[in-house]
C-alpha cells in the first residue's frame, strides 16, 4: 500500500512535501515549548535544579529560553539551515533528558523522541557538513535510495519511540494527567481505560517497527493528534498540543518515504544526499 504514485511523481511529491513536514515539526516543537517559557511553568523547576539553578534564577530564565525556543521555530521556517537543526536536536535531547535526571521516569524521554528525532531525521539529509548557516533550499532534491532509506530508518525509530514511551509512562509510570484527559471525553469510563490505551500504542509501536503501512502511519498520526487534543478539552494551554507537532510531523513524513519493504523504491535514483543551498 502506497500513499502517493510511483516513480517520478513519488519523487516530485517527496521532494515537495517532506521537507515542509519536518520543518512544520520543529517548528510546532520549539514555538510550543517556547510559548510555556514564555508564560513560565512551574512544572519546569526541577530540571533548572538538575544544573543547580535555583527557583528564583530560574522564573527568571524562563522567558529568555521561550524567546529562544520560539526564534529556533520561526527560523525552521523561514532561514532554515545546518547549524539552526544541529542545535535543535541537541536541545530537545537535553531537556529530554532532564526528566530522568529529574528523578522521573526514562520512559519521559522516549516520549519526547519527535522532539530531537526530527531535527536529527533532517540532519540524516542535508548532513553534518558544508555551510553551517547558509538557508537551505525548501525543495527536496533527488537525495538517492540510500539516504532516504536512511531518513525512513530514522523516521520509523522515531516513531516506535513516542509510542512505546508514551505507552511505557502509562503503565509503569502512569501519570494522573492521563487519567483527566481521557476522562474529559468519558467521564465515568471504566479503570482500565488508561492501560488498554498503552496496550493499543504498544501495537502500534511494533506495527511500524516490523510493518509500517502507509495505513498505520496516517492512522499514528491521526491518534497522536487527537489523544494531545485532549489536554486542551481537559483545561491545559493549547500549547501542549503545539509543542508535541514532532510526534504527528514523524509518522506523516514517512508515510510518504519508501521503505525496504517497497519494491519500487528501486526506481529512485542514486544522488548526494545533501539539500542545495541558495545564494
Amino acid at each position: 500500500m502506497t500513499l502517493l504514485p510511483t516513480g517520478r511523481a513519488r519523487s516530485e511529491a517527496v521532494e515537495l512535501a517532506v521537507p515542509w513536514i519536518l520543518r512544520i515539526g520543529v517548528a510546532g516543537c520549539f514555538i510550543g515549548h517556547g510559548a510555556f517559557g514564555i508564560i513560565t511553568k512551574a512544572a519546569w523547576l526541577p530540571y533548572f535544579a538538575v544544573a543547580n539553578i535555583g527557583e528564583p534564577r530560574a522564573w527568571q530564565l524562563m522567558p529568555w529560553i521561550g524567546m529562544m525556543d520560539i526564534a529556533v521555530g520561526v527560523l525552521a521556517l523561514v532561514w532554515p539551515c545546518r547549524a539552526l537543526f544541529m542545535w535543535a536536536a541537541t536541545w530537545g535531547i537535553w531537556t529530554a533528558l532532564l526528566r530522568p535526571l529529574s528523578g522521573e521516569s526514562c520512559w519521559e524521554f522516549w516520549e519526547r523522541a519527535g522532539n530531537f528525532g526530527v531535527p536529527l531525521a533532517i540532519i540524516t539529509v542535508v548532513g553534518w557538513s558544508g555551510p553551517q548557516l547558509r538557508r537551505l533550499s525548501s525543495r527536496w532534491p533527488d537525495t538517492g535510495e540510500g539516504a532516504r532509506l536512511r531518513l525512513s530508518r530514522v523516521l520509523c525509530l522515531v516513531t516506535f519511540s513516542l509510542l512505546a514511551g508514551h505507552a511505557g509512562c502509562t503503565l509503569l509510570e502512569p501519570r494522573a494527567s492521563f487519567a483527566h484527559n481521557y476522562a474529559a471525553v468519558w467521564p465515568h469510563g471504566p479503570a482500565g481505560v488508561v492501560p488498554a490505551v498503552a496496550l493499543l500504542e504498544l501495537a502500534m509501536a511494533a506495527g511500524v517497527l516490523f510493518r509500517p503501512t502507509v495505513g498505520l502511519l496516517v492512522g499514528v498520526c491521526a491518534w497522536k493528534a487527537a489523544t494531545e487534543a485532549l489536554f486542551v478539552l481537559a483545561g491545559s494551554p493549547v500549547w501542549e498540543v503545539v509543542e508535541r507537532f514532532g510526534s504527528y510531523t514523524a509518522p506523516l513524513a514517512l508515510a510518504f518515504l519508501p521503505g525496504p519493504w517497497l519494491a519500487e523504491r528501486s526506481t529512485i535514483a542514486a544522488a548526494r544526499p545533501n539539500f542545495p543551498s541558495t545564494p
